[in-house]
């Protein structure tokens, strides 16, 4: 993925047309050395670590039930909108990403205080 820029200067990645992802899935995306889950909630996109932070469990392998993911592991549920824990045996919550949608491609800020993109 190559970063592109925004009106606003801000740097942002592509991750995948529209298409690919049908309402009610999601898939994870190699970014920049990170995994990212971007999941179709009715036709709104949302983005986060794909990794467990109770284990390193794929959560893109999981159920997706509205805005939640199940963890395939242990069954921990997180909120992709905040990126909270809300069932354990995971405490700390998920990073999420900032997504824009344009011309049928989703796109996802770059975290420039944490991340080498």
């Amino acid at each position: 993925m190559s970063p592109e820029s925004s009106s606003s200067a801000e740097r942002r990645l592509r991750i995948a047309s529209t298409d690919d992802i049908p309402p009610g899935k999601m898939r994870c995306f190699e970014v920049a050395g990170r995994r990212v889950l971007i999941a179709n909630v009715d036709g709104q996109f949302l983005a986060a670590d794909d990794l467990c932070t109770h284990e390193d469990a794929s959560l893109s392998t999981g159920s997706l039930k509205g805005q939640y993911v199940k963890c395939p592991l242990h069954g921990s549920r997180f909120d992709l909108e905040s990126g909270a824990a809300m069932e354990d045996p995971a405490v700390d919550p998920l990073r999420t990403y900032a997504v824009q949608v344009e011309g049928g491609e989703i796109f996802i800020a770059a975290d420039h205080q944490d991340t080498d993109y």
